[in-house]
């Protein structure tokens, strides 16, 4: 038999979503592609829920995490912050944290 343990880690401020696994993942494709619209391309989302999901973010966080420039001749385009990029980082160490202790507790179940 094979046990696993399922779960997935969020954070929230103030009752509000600020990252989780999704958001983390639209920002990872903004810093890729250095574009929202193409950041939603790449994962198969609407723009507008993308966009939804960015100002969330944007507004739970201290600072701002993306810039946007507007459009022009050569478009407009969407990056990470210092303090975004500092805070997919933290995320992900809590989640690879959070991983490896679950895999302990596992064997909790598996001695039994």
């Amino acid at each position: 038999m094979e046990y696993k343990i399922k779960s997935r880690i969020w954070i929230e401020v103030d009752n509000n979503v600020l990252l989780g696994e999704g958001r983390v993942r639209l920002l990872n494709a903004i810093e890729k592609t250095g574009s929202l619209s193409k950041a939603a391309k790449s994962l198969n989302i609407s723009y507008k829920k993308a966009w939804t999901l960015v100002d969330a973010v944007n507004k739970s966080a201290k600072k701002p995490v993306t810039q946007s420039s507007i459009g022009g001749k050569g478009g407009g385009g969407a990056i990470l912050t210092p303090y975004g990029k500092s805070l997919i980082e933290a995320f992900d160490a809590i989640n690879k944290n959070c991983w490896k202790h679950l895999d302990t507790q596992l064997e909790k179940i598996q001695s039994l």
